[in-house]
This record gives structure tokens, C-alpha cells and sequence, in this order.
């Protein structure tokens, strides 16, 4: 039947052609914007999700960079106690060559004493961000033995964990302003500590030779401490340039998660774009036959 009031071929084709440009209208938003899912309305579950784990990816590109800037302070530490092993290896050299009867005491005690002098240099030189690990005060209101290095940040079930790295300063302390608490300025077992060493006025007496073993038995304990120091801040240097790595992969790792779940494949996009272009024109010409149907009318009337 041909009627004036309803053409069903113009509604069909009308509404034909309005899904298929809704449909048009979608997929060029994916090609601009690049995200299969970019809104909650996309899909809400899939874009809660990535969402989350996009938060999730920036807490953890702040913790690569703790790692990275704990990285260079231990670094700092371990480099400065690496150079102060050499030296009390060079004061024990000259405490051994001091056993010799006919030696001249007093100049050696001036090498030993420039050498206890660099020591004081390098540990109070050992300075990252503001950080000094190996020449403290722990009497000081901010001291505090525990040097934390954020090393993770996870969620499990939606509680969130913080693990941390943490380097005992009391135990690789070199030299402490409160009572010469450090490995160098603390007396070791016989009563000598090897920042205040002095031998110049030693002679070659037995009890001066008593004397100068208990020193040189001294320096060799501290040099046992600190190599432990050394070993404990090498573990820890290790460990926070693992950990970094990890954080980098995982990171990258979740990148791609969240790509799986909201990126748009552009080569299917493409592809659906031109064949949504075709629908398109196709509607738009059933439209225009549709309407034309109702123009015959008039013919039937002439």
C-alpha cells in the first residue's frame, strides 16, 4: 500500500542509517583517541580496572625513583668505604713497620696521622642529598639508625603494602660526634681507636712494644668491622639495583595490562572504519530512494 502519512521504507532506512553513524561516530573516537574503552560508559568494569592499575603504575614509577636516589646514596656510602679499607690497611702497614727497633717513630706517626686525617675527610665527605650514613651524631633530635629505601608497592585485594629496604646506620657508623661511638673513633679491645693513634713517642722498650702491638691488634679489629660495614652496604647496594630492575619490568608489565584491556586495534579499526564509511553512503542513498517513493504518488494524479 502507498501512503502519504507513512512511508515505513523512509523510517526503516532512517533509522538504518542512524546506527550506523552512531556506530561511525565510535569507532572514530577509538582511532582518535587511540582507547578501545576511554569513559566508564565504554566499559565500566574494564575502565575501573585499568584505572586503578594506571594509579597503581604511578605509585610505582615513585618508588623506582626512591630505589634510583637510595641507589646513589649507597653508592655514595660504599664508595667512601671502600677508600677508607685502603687507608686503615695503609695505617696497619705503618704500625707493622713500626716494630723495627731502629725505626724513626715520629715520622711515621706523621704518615699515620696524614692518613687519619683523610679519614675524617672522606667519611665527613660521604654526603648524598644530605644524607651521611658514615660521620653522624646520634645524639642529634633527627638521628635516626634506621635508613629506610622504598623498595615496593603492591595491592591484594585492595590493601596496599609497602615494603622497604633498610640499612642499620649504627652498624657501619665510622665516626659518631656522641662519645666516639663509631667503628674509628671507638676504642677497640685493647683501648685504642684508630682515629687518635699516636706512636711518636713509643720507644723500643718491651712495654712500648706492648704497647704497640696492643695498637696494631686494634686497627686490624677495626679493619674486620669495617670490611663487615663494607659487605653490609655492597648487599644492600645489590639488592636496591635488583629491586630497581624488577620495578622497571613490572612496570612495563602493567603497561601492557592495561593496553590489553582498554587499547584500540587500529588495524581492526581501520578496517571497520571504511566499511562503516560504505554503510554509510549506502543508507543515505535507501534514504533518498525511500523518500522518492512518496514523489511517484503525484504521477498517479496527472
Amino acid at each position: 500500500m502507498a501512503s502519504l502519512m507513512t512511508n515505513a521504507s523512509a523510517m526503516t532506512a532512517l533509522q538504518t542509517l542512524n546506527t550506523t553513524n552512531k556506530s561511525l561516530a565510535e569507532t572514530q573516537s577509538r582511532i582518535a583517541t587511540g582507547y578501545r574503552v576511554a569513559t566508564a560508559e565504554d566499559n565500566a568494569a574494564y575502565w575501573s580496572i585499568a584505572t586503578t592499575m594506571r594509579s597503581d603504575n604511578m605509585a610505582l614509577s615513585a618508588v623506582e625513583d626512591a630505589l634510583g636516589l637510595g641507589a646513589a646514596t649507597l653508592d655514595t656510602m660504599y664508595t667512601a668505604m671502600d677508600s677508607t679499607v685502603d687507608i686503615v690497611n695503609d695505617i696497619k702497614a705503618k704500625l707493622v713497620a713500626a716494630q723495627d727497633p731502629g725505626v724513626d717513630r715520629a715520622k711515621i706517626q706523621e704518615e699515620i696521622g696524614a692518613l687519619q686525617d683523610n679519614l675524617a675527610s672522606i667519611a665527613s665527605s660521604a654526603v648524598f642529598n644530605n644524607e651521611n650514613w658514615l660521620s653522624v651524631d646520634s645524639n642529634a633530635t633527627s638521628y635516626n639508625a634506621a635508613k629506610d629505601i622504598v623498595a615496593s608497592f603492591s595491592r591484594t585485594g585492595g590493601a596496599i603494602t609497602i615494603e622497604k629496604i633498610t640499612v642499620d646506620i649504627d652498624s657501619i657508623k665510622l665516626y659518631d660526634a656522641n662519645g666516639q661511638l663509631g667503628v674509628l673513633d671507638a676504642d677497640q679491645t685493647n683501648g685504642n681507636a684508630v682515629a687518635t693513634i699516636d706512636i711518636s713517642a713509643l720507644t723500643a722498650s718491651a712495654a712500648d712494644m706492648t704497647t704497640l702491638t696492643g695498637m696494631l691488634e686494634d686497627v686490624d679489629e677495626a679493619l674486620g668491622k669495617i670490611t663487615d660495614a663494607a659487605t653490609q652496604l655492597g648487599a644492600a647496594k645489590s639488592r636496591v639495583e635488583i629491586q630497581r630492575d624488577f620495578v622497571s619490568a613490572l612496570t612495563d608489565a602493567l603497561d601492557r595490562g592495561i593496553g590489553q584491556l582498554v587499547d584500540a586495534d587500529m588495524n581492526e579499526e581501520s578496517t571497520r572504519l571504511q566499511a562503516l564509511q560504505v554503510q554509510q553512503q549506502l543508507g543515505i542513498q535507501a534514504l533518498s530512494i525511500a523518500n522518492s517513493s512518496s514523489q511517484n504518488i503525484l504521477s498517479l494524479f496527472r
